[in-house]
């Protein structure tokens, strides 16, 4: 009989001395709850109001056309990047009433069935100063205001839509503070002559250029001007910035942390071999630059069935921007339109969610914020510059659309 009561008695005891720590947990419960329904609300209100913004902003989709006789380095890409740098959120009444938020913007490298296009997506009120900046650089180009935006041409998840898509995000494979190999290291920034150039962008070209009539391929960077977001400085207990972030890891390279008693270790040390001094001086040149906060991102649609030859081409593509002692894209688990095993969805219905939310979140061009909310990573203008810049002569591909003739200059009556 006694065996028979051991487990009530057991659960009796527990019972009996966890019955403490339960009321003290409810007591601390009710105390902290005012507080967390507080934060609850705050950031709720925060959503609403920050989606509204969102959803009241007009925007403008611009076509660039470029001539055959372009033959500026990424350098001038550098100079316009920089108009993008916005980091104002408004004062107080505009942030907490109004929920105005940092502008961002995207940049878009398409091809439509192999006919490449470059376009930049932007609040329309930054219209006429981004249309001002691009003339200064790049006179000779043409700049289209379009009426259509090109992503509306896919009805994917319409009923009897015949497209199909697949996509990913990517993200940089090391820290933040390591530089791509850009445009720099191509020795671009010489302005050779145009025989002697080795474009980075050539290799993505040629893949937009392979895809059938019935298939799309869409890049998108999208960018917004740098925030400190980084691990908190020990002295002040702030957030760093993407520079102080930089000049860290610089110190911890440079070894200037070692025992200053210990100078026959510092020399060793601070020996460098020549690849380690490349590496510092590309570190170095990048903190110079602005930081943005950057999301990369490509779709592929088709209407007869994804290709695997060209799901491949969308990773391979960005390869020609990895440097083995520096940095690297990297695709986003979270992010493939796809699963490896089928039983990890038999049904297809967690493809088919993946699918719809990345072709939503790539039409609305939303990543920053709800409902993407994605973790940015930090791009340089340099870094910017090299994987979006308007190519010369250098890149042949035929079905890269190119204006005849020349435009002299910008338009006269061009608003400021």
């Amino acid at each position: 009989m006694s065996s028979v009561l051991a487990p009530f008695q057991l659960f009796n005891n527990i019972l009996w001395f966890s019955t403490p720590a339960i009321l003290q947990g409810l007591y601390f419960f009710v105390y902290l709850s005012p507080f967390l329904l507080a934060i609850i609300l705050w950031q709720t209100y925060l959503l609403y109001i920050r989606s509204r913004y969102i959803k009241d902003q007009e925007w403008v989709l611009l076509e660039i056309k470029i001539p055959k006789e372009i033959s500026k380095s990424p350098r001038a890409m550098e100079l316009l990047l920089e108009i993008f740098y916005q980091t104002y959120e408004g004062e107080l009444i505009d942030r907490f009433i109004k929920g105005s938020i940092r502008s961002w913007f995207s940049l878009e490298l398409v091809s439509i069935g192999g006919k490449i296009h470059f376009y930049l997506y932007i609040p329309k009120f930054f219209h006429n100063l981004v249309e001002s900046r691009i003339y200064s650089q790049y006179p000779e180009v043409e700049i289209i205001k379009c009426d259509h935006d090109y992503t509306e041409d896919v009805t994917y998840g319409q009923p009897g839509s015949p497209w199909q898509i697949t996509g990913r995000e990517f993200k940089l494979d090391k820290s933040e503070v390591y530089p791509i190999r850009t445009y720099v290291d191509y020795e671009l920034d010489k302005d050779p002559k145009e025989e002697f150039k080795i474009d980075p962008m050539t290799p993505m070209l040629e893949f937009l250029s392979s895809i059938k009539p019935t298939e799309q391929v869409w890049y998108q960077i999208l960018i917004m001007g740098g925030k400190k977001r980084f691990a908190k400085d020990p002295k002040t207990g702030k957030a760093t910035g993407w520079q102080k972030e930089v000049q860290n890891e610089l110190s911890t390279l440079l070894n200037r942390n070692i025992d200053a008693k210990d100078m026959s270790s510092a020399w060793i040390k601070t020996v460098l071999s020549p690849g380690e001094r490349e590496m510092i001086e590309a570190v170095e040149r990048n903190l110079k630059k602005l930081p943005f906060d950057t999301g990369l991102r490509v779709l592929y649609a088709a209407t007869e069935g994804i290709r695997p030859a060209v799901k491949v081409g969308l990773l391979s593509s960005l390869r020609q921007y990895s440097y083995e002692r520096r940095n690297a894209f990297a695709g986003v688990d979270y992010t493939i339109t796809g699963f490896n095993n089928p039983w990890q969805d038999p049904f297809g219905w967690r493809t088919k969610k993946r699918e719809m939310k990345h072709f939503k979140y790539y039409r609305n061009r939303s990543y920053f914020y709800p409902p993407a909310g994605r973790k940015p990573m930090t791009l340089t203008t340099e870094e910017l510059a090299t994987i979006y810049h308007f190519p010369g002569q250098v890149a042949t591909t035929p079905s890269l659309e190119r204006i005849q003739s020349k435009r002299g200059e910008p338009p006269a009556n061009l608003p400021i």
